[in-house]
Formats: C-alpha cells, sequence, structure tokens
C-alpha cells in the first residue's frame, strides 16, 4: 500500500452515508495517535466553562479517579467508531453514556458545545501537527458521525456542518470561558494524570509541554503563566517534526483502536462496555449535584 493509497480510498466513499467508516479508518489507519492526542485536548478545554469543570470536580471524577474517567470516557466514545452506530456495542456505549449524564443537571448547551469539540478540535489538531491535513471528505465525516452521536445522546440544535460546529465552539468559548477555582482543580488533576504515565523526573518537562500547546484564552481561564515563547517554538516544533517523520513511514495496514493505546491503565483484565462509567450514588434520589439550565434529556439510546 502507498502513503496516500487510503486517503484516495476516502475520497471514493459517501461522506455522508459512509461517515463512521471515514472516520474509523482516519481514526484508526491514518492518524491514531494525533487523534488520541487532539480528543485529551477537546475534553480537557471544556473544562474551562466554570459550569462543566465545576460539575467534574464535585463528583471527584477527574479529581480522585482521574485515570478511570479517562478510560471510561475514551473506551466509550471509541467503540461507536469501531463498531458502527447499528452494533451492539454500539448501542451499550450510547446508552451507558446517556445513563451517565442523566443522574446530572447538564445544560443542553454546554452538552452541544463538549460535542463541538469532538469535531473541532482534531481537525485543528491534525491540520497542524499531523502527516497531511485533513481531506473535504474526513471534516465532513466527522461532522456527519458527531452530529449522528449527538441526536443518540437527545442534544439539541446541533450544529449542521463542521464550520457551524466550529463558530459555535469559538462563541461558545468567546461567552462562557472563565475562572474557577474547582475548574483549576481538575485541571491539574488531568495534567498530573498525563505526567503520571512516564517516569517521574519527566514530570516537570511533561507539565510545561503540555501547556506550551495550549492557546492563551484557555491559559487565561486557568490562570497559569503563559510558557515563554520560546518553549512554544520547541516544543510545538516538535510535534510537527514527529507528523513529517510519519508521512515517510510506511502506511499502517492494522487499525489501532482506543482500547489499544497503552495509557489505557484501568483495565488489565479486560471490561464489558455495560460495565463503564459511573454509578448513581446509592440512596440518592435525582441529581446529585445541581446546576441552573435544562437538562438535556438524554435518551437511553
Amino acid at each position: 500500500m502507498k502513503r496516500f493509497e487510503r486517503l484516495g480510498r476516502i475520497r471514493r466513499m459517501d461522506p455522508v452515508a459512509d461517515a463512521t467508516e471515514i472516520l474509523r479508518l482516519t481514526a484508526a489507519y491514518e492518524f491514531p495517535w494525533d487523534f488520541t492526542r487532539s480528543l485529551e485536548l477537546a475534553l480537557y478545554r471544556t473544562y474551562a466553562v466554570p459550569s462543566i469543570g465545576r460539575l467534574l470536580a464535585e463528583t471527584a471524577e477527574l479529581t480522585g479517579r482521574s485515570q478511570k474517567r479517562y478510560d471510561d470516557t475514551a473506551l466509550l466514545l471509541d467503540a461507536v467508531v469501531e463498531h458502527g452506530f447499528g452494533s451492539d456495542q454500539a448501542r451499550t456505549a450510547i446508552r451507558r453514556i446517556n445513563q451517565m449524564h442523566r443522574s446530572y443537571d447538564i445544560s443542553n448547551d454546554d452538552m452541544r458545545y463538549v460535542l463541538c469539540t469532538f469535531v473541532v478540535m482534531p481537525r485543528r489538531w491534525i491540520d497542524a501537527y499531523g502527516w497531511r491535513r485533513l481531506s473535504k471528505h474526513e471534516v465532513v465525516a466527522s461532522a456527519v458521525h458527531y452530529r449522528t452521536l449527538g441526536r443518540h445522546m437527545g442534544i439539541k440544535d446541533i450544529p449542521e456542518s463542521y464550520e457551524e460546529f466550529e463558530s459555535h465552539l469559538d462563541a461558545y468559548e468567546k461567552a462562557h470561558f472563565g475562572w474557577d477555582e474547582q475548574a483549576r482543580q481538575v485541571s491539574d488533576a488531568t495534567l498530573d494524570l498525563m505526567t503520571s504515565w512516564y517516569p517521574r523526573p519527566l514530570a516537570p518537562v511533561l507539565r510545561a509541554s503540555t501547556l506550551a500547546l495550549l492557546d492563551e484564552p484557555l491559559l487565561r481561564a486557568f490562570r497559569y503563566a503563559p510558557p515563554p515563547a520560546f518553549a512554544r517554538a520547541v516544543v510545538r516544533g516538535a510535534v510537527r517534526a514527529r507528523g513529517r517523520a510519519v508521512r515517510l513511514l510506511p502506511p499502517r495496514r492494522a487499525p489501532h483502536f482506543a482500547r489499544q493505546n497503552w495509557e489505557i491503565k484501568s483495565y488489565p483484565g479486560g471490561y464489558g462496555l455495560a460495565d463503564l462509567g459511573t454509578r448513581p450514588v446509592p440512596g440518592v434520589r435525582g441529581c446529585p449535584v445541581r446546576h441552573n439550565g435544562a437538562s438535556s434529556g438524554a435518551p437511553d439510546e
């Protein structure tokens, strides 16, 4: 197989009818490392919306159980990509996602914003650091896939196109990014988790490198000191160099899904999709954490 042969296959597919299959080829064959990194940062940036960051802090899902929350999120979302919406695995994963969300008062606006990050951030990351830019087919397919996921989650007023997803994300962040002490705790816990995957002496360097990849609005929201310009240049240049090196490698012949990521550490003996995620607190009726705004009203699947 030649380096761009799979891209040619993608361009011959229908980006609407074959959206999930195109996303699977893109995420599992063309850019598995990049999709993992970009979705990590996609979820991370949602903490800068105080209503989201506070909820995660109050439930302790990302401060007390960071690794499990990371693993469950990656495994549930990727099961839909790997198996497709018509599969038993995808239905089980979506049902679990909806059961978890239904336990809390999460506004439709916040749910829609999080969905936007899944569409926009991988494109921005790959176009900046990947071994090639995403094709129009891949961009359309990603928007269609996550729009379908959003409908299964009961999210209302979902953007129709990638351009609408991007416009909504930028406007929502401009209006809602802001300082919150509990959200900062979630941010710090997430950075600690990411550095914990590597030898301890590297933690300060890895934390600084991660901060060098963040944009100014995100740094301001968490009140992190902006990294020096030279640090940003070195880190971002190194990630771009990795992309250029990957371009010279033979194309991947076997898929790589999130369940194969070495960062997934909570289930060495295996797992069932129906067992992933959080459960309602025994003896607590309704939402244990209250927030202003209407619930998303997510169905079972």
